[in-house]
C-alpha cells in the first residue's frame, strides 16, 4: 500500500493495445511497514499501480486533479468523479434507496429543473414527490400548492419540522440548512422560491421531513436538558461476488433540536450511544444493529445495481467500481418500531468517523482488544481486485482438466482473464474447446513421468508458448507437473517433495523421522503405517501396525478402496479384493492407478475428522481454512457431511492449522495450495494424508462463498511466482453445512424427488448450494460421492436445521442414510 500526498507523484501513460486507457505510474509515495514504520520512497523506474483509490473533490484543488487521474485507468479503481456526482445527488440516491433497496428515507418534496437521466420517468416512490419544472421563474402558484399539500400529507408522519436545501454535487457541504416548523407554510414557500433562482440543470430544491428523534425508555428518570438524537454512520463494503458487507457502525449523539453533522460531534459505538439515549437492553440493541446492517447493505446493493446499468464512460472508466459506501441514518420510530432512516450517502466521511473511533484504541490498555478496522473488508477488496489486475492475461499451462466437478475452472479463467493451455489425456474432453492451446498427451502412465516431462517440455517449446506458470489441481498430474516445471524453469515445489506427499506411506514414515528442530516437530502428527505390495507384506504389517487399522491405496483419491480392518483375516481379504478389482487406470480412472495398486495399512485413529486448506508461499503460511467432517459410514470412509467454518475452539483450530503447516514443510512443500486431512484426537492432531493440490469436492466453492478467497486464483498466482495477498485472519460471512449424496444410497431420490434438475433449480433459487461431483448415476462398489448439497445460515444450528428439513423433504435422509446422525458431530 502506497500513500501519495500529491498528484505530482503520479503519472498517467497511454496503455499499449488499450485505446483511451492509461496505466498509472507512481514515482514517489509513503510506504508502510510493520511496527508503525513509514518511509518516503522514490521509485526509479516508477512503479505501476494495480489499484487506485483517491479522495475525490469536485471543486478546485487536488481533489479535481485526483479525479482526473482516476479516469479511464487500466488498473481497478475504487471511485470516480462521475460516480461521486451520482452519489452526491441526494434526490437521486433517495429515490434509488426507496425503489431499489426498500430502505426508509425521509419524506421529501423535490423541485427539479431538467433532472438527470436516472430521475426521468420511472415509478413514484412512497413519500417521495418529484416536481419537474419547465423554468425557474413564475413558479409561485405551483410551489405554494405543492408545499401546502406536502406539509399536510400523512407521509410526514410525526415530523414537527422540515428542512429546505439545495441538492446536487455542486452544493455538497457549501450551504446552510434551513429548518422550519411544519406549520409555517409561508417561510417554506419563500425559501424554496429563493433557492430556485440558484438552480442549474440537474439540480433540485428539497423540502424534507426532519425525522423526530426516537424517545428511548430510561430505566430511571430521563436526564435534564434537551432531548437527545442519534446520527448513525455505517460503512459497508463491496466483497467477493459484488455482495455488500457491513463493516462498522459508529454514532454521534447531540441535541434533538439541532442537525448532527460529521466532524462536529464525537464518534462512539452504537452500544454506547444507545445507552446514553436510554436504551441499554442487549436484545434491543441487537435488533437496531441488525436493521442498520440490512439497510446499509441494501443501500450499497442498490448503488451497485445502478452502476451495472451504466456504460464505462458514465462510470469514469472500464475498471471503476464503488468499493465502499458510507450511509448516514437517523434513528426514529415508524410503526411503533425503532427504524433507521437513510439521510444521505457519502464517499469517505463515515469511514473517517470510524477511523476517529478506532483511534481511541490506538494505545492499547491491558484487557482491551481493539475491534477489527472498518477498512478491513475494503482492503481485502482492494487486494482481490489488484490480484485480478496482476493476473489478467497471464499464460498458464494446466495439466489435467478433471471432470464435471472442475467445471468452475473454465468459468473462473474467463472471468480472471487467464490464458490457459491444457495438457489432457482425453482428446474429446469438453475443456479442449475452452482453452488457448490444447495438447493431447497421455499423462496416466506415471512410471514414465520423467520421460513424459521432457517430451512435454519440447512440445511447449515447439509451439512457442511463452508461459508465466504451470500448475495442476488434478491428483493424477501433480508429480508430472513438478517435473515439467523443473524442465521449463518455472516456479514449483521440488519433484521429490511432490512424490513424498503423493505416496501416503512415504509421507507418514518420512514425517515420523522428522523429530525437530523446530518444535513442535512433524513426527508428533504422523501415524504408524506399513506399505503393502504383496500378500506377504500384509502378514508382516499386521505385526507392526496396531489393529484396528485402515487399508488404502498408496496413490488413491476420493477415499476409493479405503476400509476399516479389525483383524489379519480382514486385511488379507481386502488386499485380495483390491488386487483383483483395481489393477489399472481403466478400472477406475482418475484415482492414481497409473502408479499401480500398491496399498498401505495404517493405525486407525479415533477422533473427529477435519480438512485444512493452506496457501503457502516461500515456506510461509499465508492463509488457512478449517472445516469439520461428519462421521463416515464404517467400514468405508467416504465423506458424509461437512461444516465450515469449524466449530472447534480457537486453540484446537490453531493446533490443526499448525499441524497441517508443519507436515507440509516437513515434506518440502513450500509453495502452493494444499489440502491436508487430519483427525483431532485427545492427544492432539494426527495426519491422515496430504493432498498436494487445491482441496476437492466443494471446498474451493465454500471458501470463496464464506471468505471471499479463491484458492484457484491463489494457486495460479503462486504458479506464476506471485505472492497472493490474503487476509491473515479471514472472517466467515456465515456458515455452511452440507451432506454428500451417493448413487448407491440415493438412486431413487436422485431419479425423482432430488433429481439433478430439481437440485439445480433449488440452487438457482438460493435455497441450497449444489456441487455436482459426477455426471452419471451409476452405482458401484468403489464409488465416489455424486454431489454435495449444503445449506447456509447465520449460525451452524440454523444451517443444520435448514439442511435436515431439506434432506427429509427431498428423500435424501432416511434409515439407510441418517442425515441427523451425520450432522450431530457439528453441535
Amino acid at each position: 500500500m502506497l500513500l501519495c500526498l500529491s498528484p505530482a507523484w503520479l503519472t498517467k501513460v497511454p496503455a499499449p493495445g488499450q485505446p483511451g486507457e492509461a496505466a498509472l505510474l507512481v514515482s514517489k509515495a509513503v510506504s508502510f511497514h510493520p511496527g508503525g514504520l513509514t518511509f518516503l520512497d522514490d521509485f526509479v523506474p516508477p512503479r505501476r499501480a494495480t489499484y487506485f483509490l483517491a479522495g475525490l473533490g469536485l471543486g478546485p484543488g487536488w481533489g479535481r486533479e485526483a479525479a482526473e487521474l482516476a479516469r479511464d485507468l487500466t488498473c481497478p479503481t475504487g471511485a470516480s468523479a462521475e460516480l461521486a456526482r451520482l452519489l452526491e445527488d441526494r434526490l437521486l440516491t433517495r429515490r434509488l434507496l426507496a425503489q431499489q433497496g426498500n430502505v426508509a428515507v425521509p419524506a421529501t418534496l423535490a423541485f427539479t429543473y431538467k433532472p438527470p437521466a436516472p430521475l426521468r420517468g420511472g415509478d413514484a416512490s412512497p413519500g417521495l414527490r418529484l416536481v419537474e419544472l419547465n423554468g425557474k421563474e413564475g413558479q409561485e402558484t405551483l410551489v405554494k400548492e405543492e408545499v401546502g399539500a406536502f406539509l399536510h400529507s400523512e407521509a410526514l408522519g410525526d415530523a414537527l419540522q422540515v428542512a429546505v436545501k439545495l441538492s446536487g454535487w455542486r452544493w455538497r457541504g457549501r450551504q446552510a440548512l434551513r429548518l422550519y416548523p411544519r406549520a409555517e407554510q409561508g417561510p417554506v414557500v419563500d425559501t424554496v422560491l429563493a433557492l430556485l433562482e440558484k438552480l442549474e440543470e440537474e439540480e433540485s430544491v428539497l423540502v424534507e421531513a426532519v425525522c423526530p428523534p426516537a424517545r428511548l425508555p430510561f430505566a430511571g428518570s430521563p436526564p435534564p436538558g434537551p432531548e437527545l438524537a442519534l446520527r448513525i454512520c455505517a460503512v459497508v463494503c463491496r466483497t467477493q461476488g459484488d455482495r455488500p458487507l457491513l463493516s462498522k457502525v459508529v454514532c454521534s449523539v447531540g441535541r434533538g433540536d439541532r442537525p448532527l453533522r460529521h466532524q462536529s460531534s464525537l464518534p462512539r459505538t452504537l452500544e454506547a450511544a444507545l445507552a446514553q439515549c436510554g436504551l441499554a437492553e442487549a436484545s434491543q440493541v441487537a435488533i437496531v444493529r441488525q436493521r442498520v446492517k440490512a439497510a446499509a447493505e441494501a443501500a450499497l446493493a442498490a448503488v451497485l445495481t445502478l452502476e451495472a446499468g451504466l456504460s464505462a464512460e458514465q462510470r469514469g472508466g472500464r475498471q471503476v467500481r464503488t468499493d465502499f459506501l458510507g450511509v448516514d441514518f437517523a434513528l426514529t420510530v415508524a410503526g411503533r418500531e425503532l427504524t433507521p432512516v437513510a439521510l444521505e450517502l457519502n464517499g469517505g466521511l463515515c469511514l473517517e468517523a470510524c477511523g476517529a473511533l478506532e483511534g481511541l484504541w490506538a494505545a492499547q490498555r491491558p484487557g482491551l482488544a481493539a475491534e477489527e478496522a472498518a477498512a478491513t473488508p475494503l482492503v481485502e477488496t482492494m487486494l482481490r481486485r489488484s490480484a485480478r489486475c496482476l493476473m489478467e492475461g497471464k499464460q498458464l499451462l494446466l495439466l489435467g482438466a478433471g471432470g464435471v466437478s472442475k467445471k468452475f475452472v473454465w468459468e473462473a479463467a474467463r472471468d480472471y482473464g487467464l490464458k490457459l493451455h491444457l495438457v489432457e489425456s482425453d482428446p474429446n474432453h469438453f475443456a479442449s474447446q475452452l482453452v488457448q492451446t490444447f495438447i493431447h498427451f497421455d499423462v496416466t502412465e506415471h512410471r514414465r513421468d520423467e520421460e513424459n516431462a521432457r517430451v512435454l517440455a519440447e512440445l511447449v517449446r515447439a509451439r512457442g508458448l511463452q508461459l508465466d506458470g504451470c500448475f495442476s489441481y488434478w491428483d493424477d498430474c501433480l508429480v508430472l507437473t513438478a517435473l515439467l516445471c523443473q524442465e521449463l524453469g518455472l516456479p514449483c515445489n521440488p519433484p521429490a517433495a511432490m512424490r513424498l506427499a503423493k505416496q501416503k506411506s512415504r509421507t507418514q514414515l518420512h514425517l515420523l523421522c522428522r523429530r525437530g528442530p523446530p518444535w513442535p516437530a512433524p513426527s508428533l502428527y504422523a501415524v504408524p503405517c506399513c506399505p503393502l505390495e504383496s500378500e506377504a507384506d500384509v502378514d508382516r504389517a499386521v505385526c507392526q501396525v496396531p489393529l484396528p487399522g485402515v487399508m488404502k491405496l498408496e496413490f488413491g483419491a476420493g477415499a476409493v478402496g479405503v476400509r476399516l480392518v479389525k483383524n489379519a483375516s480382514q486385511c488379507r481379504e481386502h488386499f485380495s479384493r483390491i488386487a483383483r478389482d483395481l489393477q489399472a487406470e481403466a478400472d477406475h480412472p482418475g484415482i492414481g492407478l497409473g502408479w499401480g495398486n500398491a496399498m498401505l495399512l495404517m493405525e486407525f485413529i479415533e477422533g473427529t475428522e477435519h480438512d485444512v486448506d493452506l496457501v503457502l508461499f516461500g515456506g510461509r503460511l499465508l492463509a488457512a481454512f478449517v472445516s469439520d467432517n461428519g462421521p463416515t459410514r464404517l467400514p468405508g470412509f467416504t465423506e458424509t457431511a461437512a461444516c465450515m467454518p469449524t466449530g472447534l475452539a480457537p486453540e484446537q483450530e490453531a493446533q490443526l492449522v499448525q499441524a497441517a503447516f508443519r507436515c507440509c514443510l516437513g515434506c518440502g512443500l513450500l509453495d502452493g495450495v494444499f489440502n491436508v486431512e487430519l483427525k483431532l484426537t485427545g492427544a492432539g492432531p494426527r495426519l491422515i494424508e496430504i493432498n498436494p493440490r487445491m482441496g476437492g469436492f466443494y471446498l474451493r466453492d465454500w471458501i470463496l462463498e464464506l471468505y471471499g478467497v479463491d484458492l484457484l486464483l491463489a494457486a495460479a498466482m503462486v504458479a506464476c511466482g506471485l505472492r497472493p495477498a490474503l487476509p491473515a485472519h479471514p472472517r466467515a460471512r456465515g456458515h455452511l453445512v452440507g451432506v454428500m449424496c451417493l448413487v448407491s444410497q440415493h438412486l431413487q431420490a436422485l431419479s425423482s424427488t432430488a433429481s439433478p434438475e430439481t437440485l439445480q433449480a433449488l440452487h438457482d433459487q438460493g435455497l441450497l448450494r449444489l456441487n455436482l461431483l459426477e455426471e452419471a448415476l451409476v452405482p458401484g462398489e468403489y464409488e465416489e460421492p455424486y454431489c454435495s448439497v449444503a445449506c447456509a445460515g447465520s449460525s451452524p444450528a440454523e444451517a443444520r436445521h435448514r439442511l435436515l428439513g431439506l434432506c427429509q423433504g427431498l428423500g435424501i435422509d432416511g434409515p439407510h442414510y441418517p442425515v441427523a446422525y451425520f450432522l450431530s458431530h457439528f453441535k
